[in-house]
Order: structure tokens, then sequence, then C-alpha cells
């Protein structure tokens, strides 16, 4: 689920005319390290945030002054839960209906499916006959809203629809990462990390939090313009519990996967250059932080702002502060990072080490769980157009 802009600096190796819109997608296909395979962790944000989902869905409809209700998944990726959120748009509708009577207007729906061209649209298409027959078959006997599904290549940092066109936009696990890779990275003063460190020097922490601000702002500005008056926006993405950018939970989930590139530099698998060259395009905000941009760009009124928190092992919902099987864990957290880091790292490092890479991730985010039990930290974002 990314949607960087098409205008890049680029400050590790990758060629000058490879911009992050050719190297930043999920997995594809429906192997075993597909992002098809491994998006538990998303499909569990999807769950958590239908409440908010279900209320904005429902003032949306109520305030329409049109036949046609637009409706935009940014970062849509290819799995299931690109389905899974139209279908729970669709069952919002026919209840919120059942509830007004008889009488009520028939609505269409228009689904936009929006994301990177190198997403793999072929994979959601080829599923699209299916989905509306099990739609159908869950709402048999009802009169279901017509509803109508496009794909949309393109990034949520450009304009993608005429002005004052969409109802509603949705984006999940998409606006953690960033539009391009960070500036002023020349001479690996960042040396081993892949991330923000306990070593990172400050100056690239603020490097790291301006291009946050900056492309925040700018994707607050183009959905306001494309937004009806009284549109709205469901956001979600990784964050932090804390202000201190040091002690976010994904300085840990990538710390250990910088060892383990350490690992297979010491091992002679992959070249130093290779590790010290590369910063994940990517930052997880606190919730202050992403308020400040809200209030700096005074475009959109906040619903609702809450950060929830899953285990880093999608399969594990316990609330124990005990890990049962670290050894599984490990692997589970494993397969879903590959999931979704695998064409770029594969892009860097080579496709050869990854197989080696991941299996010594595994491994180390064993050991760690069995010291520690970590979980992610996920903002959820409700936002008007007042």
């Amino acid at each position: 689920m990314y949607c960087p802009t098409e205008s890049i600096a680029i400050t590790t190796d990758l060629p000058a005319a490879m911009t992050m819109e050719h190297v930043l997608h999920m997995a594809k296909g429906g192997g075993e390290t597909s992002y098809a395979k491994n998006s538990w962790l998303q499909r569990r944000a999807l769950l958590e945030t239908r409440p908010l989902l279900d209320e904005a869905v429902r003032e949306v409809f109520m305030a329409l002054s049109h036949p046609t209700m637009t409706v935009c998944d940014l970062g849509c990726s290819s799995s299931e839960n690109t389905l899974f959120f139209v279908s729970k748009v669709i069952e919002t509708i026919c209840r919120h209906r059942r509830k007004l009577g008889a009488g009520t207007e028939v609505v269409e729906l228009q689904f936009f499916l929006s994301d990177l061209p190198v997403n793999d649209f072929n994979h959601l298409y080829l599923s699209l006959r299916q989905f509306k027959e099990s739609v159908a078959a869950a709402h048999e006997g009802e009169t279901l809203p017509p509803f109508y599904i496009a794909g949309l290549p393109g990034s949520c940092y450009e304009r993608l629809f005429p002005a004052k066109s969409v109802h509603l936009f949705h984006s999940s696990y998409s606006l953690h990462w960033r539009s391009q890779f960070l500036h002023g990275l020349e001479g690996n003063p960042n040396e081993g990390n892949i991330y923000i460190a306990k070593n990172t020097p400050p100056y690239i922490v603020k490097l790291y939090q301006e291009q946050f601000r900056n492309d925040f702002l700018l994707f607050l500005k183009l959905r306001y313009e494309e937004l009806v008056f009284g549109g709205q926006m469901l956001l979600t993405f990784l964050g932090r519990k804390n202000e201190d950018a040091y002690s976010g939970e994904l300085n840990h989930v990538y710390g250990l996967l910088a060892q383990s590139i350490q690992f297979l530099v010491e091992e002679g698998l992959v070249e130093k250059e290779k590790l010290d060259s590369f910063n994940l395009p990517l930052y997880g905000p606190s919730v202050d932080e992403v308020k400040a941009v809200i209030k700096q760009s005074g475009l959109f009124d906040i619903n609702r702002i809450e950060l929830f928190e899953h285990n880093w092992d999608p399969y594990d919902e316990s609330e124990s502060d005990h890990v049962d099987d670290p050894l599984q864990s490990g692997i589970n957290v494993a397969r879903c990072l590959r999931a979704v880091m695998e064409p770029l790292f594969a892009r860097h490092f080579g496709e050869s080490v990854l197989d080696a890479l991941f299996d010594k991730y595994a491994h180390n985010v064993a050991g760690y769980l069995e010291r520690e039990k970590t979980k992610y930290s996920i903002i959820v974002l409700s936002l008007k157009k007042g």
C-alpha cells in the first residue's frame, strides 16, 4: 500500500531514472511470500477501524446531493483487503437504507482503487467477478445499490481527480510511506542503519520529520481540492506513541532488519556500501505531529484521531505480555514484512539474498520477542472538509 510521487531525487545507488514509483509495490501474485498471502496485519487494521468507516459512510450518504457517491481507496494494493473495504462500504449503505425505509432513493456507488502503476492491478481485476457474486450472495433478497469498480494508477502525492468530485477517501497502511528518498544523506551519515536508530544524527531525524510534514501537507491540500464540500477521509497509518522520534516502535522493527543486513555484510553476501547507502523512505509520526500539520493546513476538521496497537505477530491476538512461541512469531513477522519490503530490497540488495536476509530477520525477531513483547502503534484519523 504505497503512494509516493513521481518527482524523486534518489540518494541510494538506484539508477537516476529509477524512481520510487518503479520500486515500491507489494510482493505480487499469490505465492507464499506474496502480499496476498501475508496481509493479515493490514486486515486487522481494517477491522479495528470499521466503526469509524461506518460513521463516515453514513454521514456522507446522508449529505449526498448527487445520485452517485464516489469513493476512492488510496494505496489499495491487491489483496483481499481491498475488496473487503469495498464490501464494507456497500454493507453500510444497505444497512442504512433499511433503517430509512423502502422509499429511500437508490444511490449508485463508484469505487476507484488507486495505487502506483506497478501495483498488481491484474490480481484485483481477476477477483472482481467472484467478488460481485459473493456480495450478491451475502445480500440475497435485498436490492443492492448499483456499484462500479475501476482501477486508478497514480500517486497520492499528486492530483488524481477533478475538483470537488470525490465524497470519501480511504487509505490504510499507506501514509507512513514518504514521497521520496531523503536528500542530504551523502557520505553515509546514518552508517549501519536503515531508519532512525539510537546513533542516528539529530539532523537526519529532522530530515525525516520535515519530509513527513511536507508530504502530509501536500496530501491534505490535494485531497481538499478533490473532495466535495462536507466530504470525508478515513486514514490509517503507522505511527508512534511517544513524542521522542528515537523511541518509536518502528525503530525496533527496522533496527532488527538492519542487524540482519549487517549479518549478510559480515558473511560477504552484501557489500557494506549497500547497507550504508540505504535509508527507508518512511516515517512513523506521533499523534501531535499529525495534529500540527492538520492545523497548519487549516483545511479539515478532525472528527476523530486515535492511536491503537497491534502485536508484531498479526496472528497473536492475545493481550498477554508474553509471546507463547517466539520462533513462530518471528517467522510470521518476517513473512509480513517481506511481503511489503521485498521489491524494494530486491532492487537494492539483490534478489538472491532475500531468503537469507528474512531467515536471519525471523531469528532476530524471535530473540527480541523472547525478551520483550512489542506492538505496532497505528494512528487512525477521520477528517471532514469544512
